[in-house]
């Protein structure tokens, strides 16, 4: 098996013998030998490669172009150039697969605009395989923050019956003809001739279905992709999106909120023990002090604020917002990023939103007014959390699914957990890709 670029960087001695396999980034030709810069995906760095023009397997060097496939046998020595320990003294080329002159990642810099056009190409570039990276360490960090605090690691369907936040932005999965749906007395649609005898959507959230597995197992989490039909093209909203929502029992607002700021720390801290060198390079080519900002997250607590709080702040900001403060309304990300980025300088949970603005299944609070809702917001971000102690309370809940326009009895089930031993519960979400956001300073999610 190759031994990987990773590894061979980072080589406490020489080696002899030694095969790594890979792509080529780089080609400099001089005379009698060349100089290949090989990455096999295994770390932001390359590994350089001299190939002597005697070698078995140099006769194909004019072929081996940027973006061509190598497999290299040689021994690993110290290295005189600047900036490494070791390259590879090759002994054998093969040229494993060609990569013609149209090849578009040469050496040079590329747009995310122009990356975007090549998506199918694009991991192969520094920017998009370091963010890649990043997001395989932070989804295994995810599973060890839940799995060293006890909870169950559980799957909710991907294909429900259920609108979890009752907005009706939903995909809707279906095997009947869009062009001839059968329809029924009225004329309308016949969805009891549809796969499920009855509509059925991609899910926008597995929080519902985690309610009722807490219920058994008592903290749990879910990790996985969610679908919103939103029609909102901004840098912050995708169609497609990965997350992660734990779902904890017998816990109230206040102890949701400790256990989302501890994930976000956790993973940040992760990612500056663990992603180095791809954390320099977003600070050093895509968002210019990122380290520092990052770091600031990870050396003190967060700050906490009432949504009320919070307007007052906006209201006595003086600042001349684009959208109005208003009570009542949910922020938007120039109010986020001035309470994260001028007001307190760090990361905020706002909790204790309006009614009006949250969904069904949030609890009231004594005033008649708010929920136990919370939003957990970060610098150069906004929102990264959002998360609630859920209603359990009976009559509570019934209301407020009318209220939300929501028909009681399509969510019976639903309402079974409250009958059926009720407790106080709470959980949250996060998106993955806000928090690649976040971690590599990328500004757009689509990247």
């Amino acid at each position: 098996m190759s031994l990987k670029v990773r590894l061979a960087l980072a080589s406490a001695q020489p080696a002899s013998g030694g095969e790594v396999a890979g792509w080529v980034r780089t080609k400099r030709d001089s005379k009698g030998f060349s100089f290949l810069e090989v990455n096999d995906g295994s770390c932001l760095r390359n590994l350089q490669a001299v190939v002597d023009h005697a070698v078995p397997g140099a006769a194909d060097l004019p072929e081996v172009l940027p973006g061509a496939a190598v497999r290299l046998v040689g021994d690993l020595v110290a290295s005189p150039a600047k900036g490494q320990a070791w390259e590879l003294k090759a002994a054998r080329l093969e040229l494993v697969g060609r990569a013609d002159a149209s090849f578009p990642l040469q050496k040079k810099g590329h747009t995310p605009e122009f990356l975007r056009t090549i998506p199918h190409l694009r991991a192969r570039t520094n920017r998009i395989g370091s963010a890649l990276r990043v997001r395989s360490r932070m989804a295994m960090e995810i599973h060890r923050f839940f799995q060293d605090r006890g909870f169950a690691y559980v799957h909710t369907p991907i294909v429900t019956a259920s609108d979890c936040e009752g907005a009706g932005e939903l995909f809707r999965v279906t095997t009947l003809d869009p062009a001839a749906p059968p329809r029924d007395a009225a004329g309308r649609g016949d969805w009891a001739a549809d796969f499920f005898g009855r509509q059925a959507y991609l899910t926008v959230s597995g929080q519902l279905e985690g309610e009722t597995l807490a219920c058994a197992l008592g903290d749990v989490y879910t990790f996985g992709p969610t679908f919103r039909a939103e029609n909102s093209n901004t840098s912050r909203h995708a169609s497609e999106f990965w997350m992660i929502e734990p779902e904890m029992a017998f816990c109230d607002l206040k102890a949701d909120m400790d256990v989302a700021e501890a994930l976000v720390q956790h993973l940040v801290r992760a990612a500056l023990g663990h992603c180095a060198d791809e954390l320099a390079f977003f600070d050093a080519y895509v968002a210019k002090g990122l380290l520092e900002r990052l770091r600031g997250i990870v050396a003190q607590p967060f700050a906490r604020v009432s949504y009320t709080e919070a307007v007052e702040i906006l209201l006595a900001s003086g600042q001349a917002f684009e959208f109005p403060v208003r009570w009542g309304e949910n922020f938007q990300a120039e109010h986020e990023r001035y309470l994260t980025e001028s007001h307190f300088r760090r990361p905020v949970t706002v909790h204790d939103y309006p009614a009006a603005a949250k969904p069904f299944y949030m609890r009231q609070n004594d005033d008649g007014r708010t929920v136990a809702a919370m939003d957990l917001l970060v610098p150069g971000i906004g929102e990264i959390v959002g998360g609630s102690q859920r209603e359990e309370r009976l009559d509570r809940l019934e209301s407020a699914m009318r209220a939300h326009g929501l028909d009681p009895q399509a969510y019976g089930w639903y309402l079974d957990l409250r009958r059926f031993c009720t407790f106080p519960h709470a959980g949250f979400g996060l998106v993955v890709e806000l928090l690649l956001m976040l971690v590599t300073g990328e500004g757009n999610i689509r990247d």
